[in-house]
């Protein structure tokens, strides 16, 4: 073969999806497939299944293992004239290795994929029992059952079946199954088979005929004696034969098992007797069976032996099911045998979970089945074993609104179908999610994921799990179950005990104190109390998912006492979707937003859509208003104040508002919603709050300028005047408990003694910073002139001509460093823009840094770091002065300004992320380090805001408190459980910026 020709057959295999296309060439190449090799056919339908390798392997081997070579060109001649055999056959190889092997062994079975009836595209119990008529003791019953799942799996992987109807095809292959291990069990014992009646009843998923690939089949069995035989004798012969039939199916052979039969739902488990008579299975329901055991009799169904007697069992017994409700504690004997559930799967496997785990197809069948089971008492409706049908059924009966029905049962198809997928890979018994990248890509692209099949499965499976996991908690713990559970003539209100162990399992730290909000929200005939009863169902499973349930309980009822009596706020709640969850997040997310909220509660109306009900000054929507827009809204309020102080109220009210709106849509981007994901990218949150605090900021200042100067001028100050943003503050990064760091510049005005407009500019500054910081409502905006030249010992406002004599003369290099940041934010523009032009040679240097000058600033970075760390603080974890942190990129980047923003136009920006992705394109740091670098610093900003928000106070390293951590880790996408996860996170991140700061800082 030419290496071109190798080189273009290497280059197909790659473009169909093949991984090892070297393996995949010489399997082409060999004596079995080069009859076919360039058939562009055959590597198209190859291309076209789960895994073209694993494909290609299995065909190489099935052709290897033909009778001769006739029927090895009966095979290849077959595969590629006919398409229906060709998808079938290759869609099974590319799926499963173990009917690939079982193929191998039996190379005719291929056969039976070569055509279908219409009756084959659909087969019932019939046309198995049919496929299974001629076994004769186990070892042919395992191959005949292989061959009749062949015909199972062809139909699933080429999409003629769809989940459900899969399901329900290996249910009945199993109830066939069933019937013929009986059949062969009688045919062995024939006193024993003539002695009883012997009924099979299954239970579980065979029972509800939604059955997997592998399973255990759970069955009971039930016996009565043959006419004239005692009892006793009877039994025994009864339990000779159900154990024989369980053998049949679950021992190994050469042709390895069926699946286990399973017989521990019996009554009793396994120190029972494995049959009994019917009497004394009702004998046993009536009087000892537990809320778990009623349950999983919602999916008893006879499906071999005596059908006689097994109808009678399921008429007797079924009425007892429909009064499992009226049990006492019956909702929180089902929960707490979910939880228990969940508390058994190894931590390890948690996550990959697929039945048992949050989120899990257990979760969808529990909410179903107790949802079955408190209104199916009244709702024969109601009364079906299959999950999707009962679902179904749930919603026509408004049981469950049909939208929720509806995301539920795509969420339970999709993780169905990927369970049987993964099942039928090896035929083995699992539940959990593969780990290594080849099984995802080949179980992603069995589901139809083709463009990254390993991202896209992962993306699709977290999303439906998650939609499981909120919908099962707004079903399987609102609390209303119970009072509907315990239904009573003239009653039906929730029970105390009853309700305080729903809230324990929701996560409430303190369920009596809850149970009192809820009973303060929910009591009365009001309709205030009648929409709320509607709400807080909801809200609860919400509140579970914040860190801090408790609060936001707490909150929500502060927040309806204030307005619960205002037209709008109930109708905005209950119309518009959005606005009940987002405030369920906000109010449990921390101390910030929620202290904001209540000082003005009315606000409450920005977490809906902004079309809708709310008082119409408050402005709509959680997006960001421009500076433009702020300012307008803050000079008008002071337009019409009378005095200064007044004016600087209503500012301080405007910014208390549009920080309570910053803060709620950075907690709803950072949580996502239902209808919303979290925002993914971290670095837009960072931005969108810096610019929005930082615009607030600058409205917020040039609003009490305009107040203090006309109440104590008039409209002319006897100097020009204007403010310069620092920092943080001119670089647009402000957090919630950031300082606004400042310069303040003045000039006389013509004929203006300068005497007289300096007392004029600092009774200006002295008064802002008075009104800004009184003790109200509203909370501070802290002033820091402290990076003014000579720092608190200088004046704190300067001519601009004094400002340019002392950076003449006076000028240090820590001062250019600190100018990199310095933005005109308020007052008067043009002399904003003459400080600009003063300054930019000062922090753009001609000729950059003197290497004198990169020493002084490494010297004072040292020093930094030696003497501002708190004491006792964990360097690892500060987020501003610890390795890897704030002052650590930061410093970074400056440097890399002052030394080439000269030559670097891009490099002359006040923002640290836009300096940074400029020296990236200018070349002075990889894109590697420039990525690390950001995102360092994006994750210690986003740290500050966490902690702000949380605690409500500012600090640069993480809480030490449980819940308040934990906050922490859930605003940062953490789940319960995974604080310290969060922490090696940071330090990872950390570790890994503090490592290229030291080769681009520290390195000469």
């Amino acid at each position: 073969m030419t290496p071109g020709r190798r080189s273009s057959t290497f280059t197909r295999l790659l473009r169909h999806g093949f991984t090892d296309p070297s393996a995949a060439e010489r399997l082409l190449d060999g004596p079995e497939l080069a009859p076919v090799r360039d058939d562009p056919v055959l590597l198209e339908a190859l291309g076209a299944t789960a895994d073209p390798d694993l494909a290609l392997h299995g065909l190489a081997r099935l052709l290897e293992a033909q009778d001769g070579p006739t029927a090895h060109r009966e095979l290849l001649d077959t595969l590629i004239a006919a398409k229906p055999l060709r998808d079938r056959l290759l869609g099974i190889l590319g799926a499963s290795a173990a009917l690939a092997d079982h193929l191998t062994r039996h190379p005719s079975d291929w056969q039976v994929l070569v055509m279908y009836e219409p009756h084959d595209l659909h087969p019932g119990l019939a046309e198995f029992e049919h496929g299974l008529a001629e076994a004769t003791d186990p070892v042919s019953l395992r191959v005949a059952y292989r061959r009749c799942l062949l015909s199972i799996a062809a139909r699933d992987v080429c999409g003629t079946t769809d989940v459900a109807e899969t399901a329900a095809e290996l249910a009945d292959l199993a109830t066939a199954t069933l019937r013929t291990a009986l059949v062969l069990a009688e045919r062995a014992a024939p006193a024993d088979a003539a002695a009883c009646r012997l009924a099979v009843i299954a239970m579980g998923k065979c029972g509800g005929h939604e059955l997997n690939y592998v399973s255990d089949v759970d069955v009971i069995f039930v016996a009565e004696p043959a006419e004239g035989v005692p009892e006793p004798k009877a039994l025994g012969s009864a339990t000779k034969l159900a154990s024989h039939l369980m053998r049949i199916c679950s021992e190994t052979t050469v042709e390895g098992s069926i699946w286990p039969v399973d017989a521990n739902l019996r009554p009793e488990g396994r120190n029972g007797p494995l049959v009994r008579t019917l009497s004394s299975h009702v004998a046993y329901y009536q009087r000892w069976a537990k809320t778990w055991e009623f349950q999983a009799l919602l999916k008893a169904r006879p499906v071999a032996g005596d059908a006689e007697l097994g109808r009678a069992y399921i008429d007797a017994l079924e009425p007892l099911v429909w009064k499992a409700a009226d049990r006492e504690n019956f909702v929180a004997d089902v929960q707490k045998m979910r939880r228990r559930v969940v508390e058994n799967i190894p931590v390890a496997e948690l996550e990959r979970e697929l039945k048992l785990g949050p989120g899990g197809l257990r979760d969808v069948e529990f909410a179903v089945q107790l949802l079955q089971l408190v209104h199916g008492r009244t709702d024969p409706a109601l009364r079906s074993g299959t999950t999707l049908d009962a679902l179904q059924a749930l919603a026509a009966g408004g049981y469950v609104g049909r939208e929720d029905a509806a995301r539920l049962e795509e969420a339970y198809r999709f993780l169905r179908s990927m369970e049987h997928r993964i099942q039928l890979y090896r035929l083995r018994r699992t539940h959990l999610v593969p780990e290594a990248e080849a099984d995802r890509r080949r179980l992603g692209r069995s589901l139809g994921l083709r463009t990254d099949p390993a991202a896209e499965l992962n993306r699709e499976w977290r999303r439906h799990t998650g939609v499981v996991r909120r919908l099962h908690e707004k079903l399987f713990y609102r609390p209303l179950l119970d009072a509907v559970a315990q239904l009573a003539p003239g009653e039906a209100r929730l029970r105390p005990d009853a309700a305080r162990e729903r809230l324990v399992a929701l996560g409430y730290a303190d369920p009596a104190a809850a149970l009192r909000h809820l009973e303060a929200l929910a009591s009365g005939v009001t309709r205030k109390a009648a929409i709320q009863r509607t709400l807080l169902p909801v809200l609860l499973g919400w509140f579970a998912d914040s860190a801090d349930p408790d609060a936001g309980l707490l909150n929500f009822r502060k927040v309806s006492d204030a307005l619960g009596k205002t037209p709008w706020y109930l109708r905005l709640l209950r119309d518009e979707g959005a606005a009940a969850e987002n405030l369920a997040r906000v109010l449990s997310a921390g101390r910030l937003a929620p202290d904001l909220l209540m000082r003005a509660p009315e606000a409450v109306a920005l977490l809906g859509d902004g079309t809708g009900a709310g008082p119409v000054a408050v402005g709509g929507g959680l997006a960001p208003r421009d500076r433009a827009q702020l300012e307008q809204e803050i000079l008008a309020a002071v337009g019409r104040a009378e005095n200064a102080a007044q004016g600087v109220t209503a500012a301080r009210g405007v910014r208390r508002r549009e920080l309570f709106r910053t803060a709620a849509a950075d907690i709803v981007g950072s949580y996502g919603t239902e209808t919303s994901p979290a925002e993914a990218d971290q670095g837009a949150l960072v931005d969108r709050v810096g610019a929005a605090v930082s615009d607030l900021t600058r409205a917020t200042l040039a609003g009490t300028l305009r107040a203090v100067v006309r109440d104590g001028w008039g409209n002319t100050l006897p100097t020009r005047f204007a403010i310069i943003g620092m920092g943080r503050f001119g670089g647009h990064e402000l957090g919630y408990g950031s300082d606004a760091d400042v310069l303040f510049v003045h000039e006389p005005q013509d004929g203006v003694d300068e005497h007289e407009a300096s007392a004029a500019a600092n009774k200006v500054v002295a008064e802002m910073r008075r009104l800004l910081q009184l003790p109200s409502a509203d909370p501070p905006l802290l002033i820091d002139a402290g990076l003014r030249p000579e720092g608190k010992s200088g004046p704190l406002v300067r001519t601009l001509k004094s400002y340019e004599a002392y950076y003449r003369r006076w000028s240090l290099v820590w001062e250019s460093q600190a100018l990199l940041r310095a933005e005109h934010v308020a007052g008067d523009q043009d002399l904003g823009r003459r400080f600009t032009e003063l300054i930019d040679p000062l922090r753009y240097p001609a000729h950059g840094l003197t290497d004198e000058s990169v020493r002084e600033i490494r010297r004072l970075k040292a020093r930094m770091e030696a003497e501002r760390l708190p004491r006792g603080a964990d360097p690892k974890l500060h987020t501003k002065l610890g390795p890897g942190g704030l002052s650590d990129v930061e410093w970074t980047v400056q440097l890399l300004q002052l030394r080439h923003a000269h030559r670097e136009p891009g490099l002359r920006t006040t923002r640290t992320r836009r300096a940074l992705a400029a020296a990236r394109e200018a070349g002075l740091l990889s894109a590697e380090d420039a990525g690390i670098l950001d995102e360092a610093w994006v994750l210690a900003t986003r740290v500050r805001n966490a902690v702000m928000l949380v605690r409500g106070r500012a600090g640069d390293t993480f809480p030490t408190e449980p819940r308040e951590l934990a906050a922490v880790g859930r605003y940062l996408g953490h789940g319960a459980g995974h604080a310290g996860d969060m922490l090696d996170a940071y330090r990872r991140t950390a570790r890994r910026a503090r490592t290229v700061v030291e080769e681009l800082f520290y390195a000469d």
